[in-house]
């Protein structure tokens, strides 16, 4: 019985000492692959002529320490080597706000003003009203 029980301990071991070829990856690798990533993004922020302020805006997600990091690195190689940055060709799409849920959408319509002239029922020029009784 004793034996059985070693033997599976051991291949217990063996399977989670194997983790890393399976693809779960640990603390360490993703702290790694996130301040890599990191620097890329503020290399890159920087080669575009991008001012650190609009890079941390435009990456939220990003470690800005990292960012920075990157940032300043390619500052001082673009600085040593006398290049030019590079503009970018593409502006970044200004991002739409989500459609309102359908309570919101009520009470948003509830409280637009109708323009001047208008009627507030179906937004048709409205007559003038006769102020008396009928």
């Amino acid at each position: 019985m004793r034996p059985i029980l070693t033997l599976s301990v051991l291949a217990g071991t063996l399977l989670l000492a194997g983790c890393d070829q399976l693809g779960i990856e640990s603390a360490t690798v993703v702290a790694e692959k996130r301040s890599a990533e990191g620097k890329a993004i503020g290399g890159a922020c920087r080669h575009a002529a991008r001012a650190i302020e609009d890079c941390y805006t435009l990456n939220k997600k990003a470690d800005k320490a990292a960012v920075y990091a990157g940032w300043r690195d390619m500052d001082d190689y673009m600085r040593e080597n006398k290049l030019e940055p590079v503009l970018p060709q593409i502006k970044p799409e200004p991002k739409k706000k989500p459609p309102p849920a359908d309570g919101e959408a009520a009470v948003a319509e509830a409280d637009a003003e109708p323009k001047a002239g208008q009627d507030a029922k179906d937004g048709h020029d409205a007559a003038p009203a006769a102020h008396g009784k009928h």
